[in-house]
């Protein structure tokens, strides 16, 4: 582990008198001091995951670009997709918004909304929706956004209202048995706003493939902001239909495509 990344775990949990930590320029002009248990705006601090370690949700999953996800995770998800399909009003509806980040990345989208004429006025408004860079769980790469497809009018993507829409509803009722918990439930002590659409994979239980190091990351959002709903740890026969994805083969770099004339 990364001596930055030791002293922050350190950092959550010692005493908030213990430390003075240095404000941070998350944006142009938006620097902010973490708090003293390491957090900052609330959210709590995460590595990048290992870009070899991710793998492409396959089929049509992903909206926009693709969806990549730890290959633990990704196993887990194309089983939650399998039992989602053989549900009438839900097959084929659940699709991936967004998936593994980069931080670079968060922080293009968490800045990017920042400003004038913007979404928010400030940094502190922005992390009540997104996670500032370094402090998301999508770097880890176990963590996804849901969206449903297609759009309907008067419900629109990372809306609370997909709550309440078929494919929402089982998911709130069924993602638990596949390893997933949802993060920011309604009324977290986090601050965060409710985020039906935003799960993390935790594994079934501790001993379910790979689910060891994706509870060692949300070791402390799971202890003092636990998910609801929660994974608690399920029997062994519902860990059969949930087999680990294989390390991902290297891709060979394509040759570029001549340009064409604009």
């Amino acid at each position: 582990m990364p001596l930055r990344w030791l002293l922050v775990a350190l950092s959550l949990f010692a005493p908030a008198t213990a430390l003075a930590l240095t404000p941070v320029t998350l944006c142009n002009g938006q620097t902010v001091e973490p708090l003293p248990d390491g957090r900052m705006l609330g959210h709590i601090p995460y590595p990048e995951g290992n870009p070899a370690d991710m793998v492409v949700i396959p089929g049509n999953f992903g909206v926009g670009r693709a969806c990549e996800l730890h290959r633990d995770a990704a196993a887990a998800i194309t089983a939650l997709l399998a039992a989602a399909d053989q549900v009438p009003g839900v097959k084929g509806k659940l699709r991936g918004i967004s998936c593994f980040r980069t931080i670079e990345r968060q922080r293009q989208i968490f800045c990017g909304q920042i400003g004038p004429g913007k979404r928010c006025k400030d940094a502190a408004e922005r992390a009540r929706s997104s996670g500032p860079p370094g402090y998301s769980e999508h770097a880890t790469g176990y963590a996804l956004d849901f969206a449903i497809r297609p759009l309907t009018r008067d419900c629109g993507d990372v809306s609370d209202c997909i709550a309440n829409t078929p494919a929402g509803k089982w998911l709130l009722q069924h993602a638990p048995e596949f390893g997933f918990e949802l993060s920011f439930p309604p009324g977290n002590a986090q601050g965060v706003t409710w985020e039906p659409w935003h799960w993390r994979w935790v594994g079934l239980s501790a001993t379910a493939p790979g689910a060891a190091a994706a509870r060692t990351l949300f070791a402390t959002a799971r202890s003092r902001f636990p998910a609801s709903p929660a994974v608690t740890d399920l029997p062994p026969q519902w860990q059969k239909a949930i087999e680990p994805l294989p390390a991902p083969t290297p891709m060979p770099v394509p040759t570029p495509a001549p340009a064409w004339p604009k």
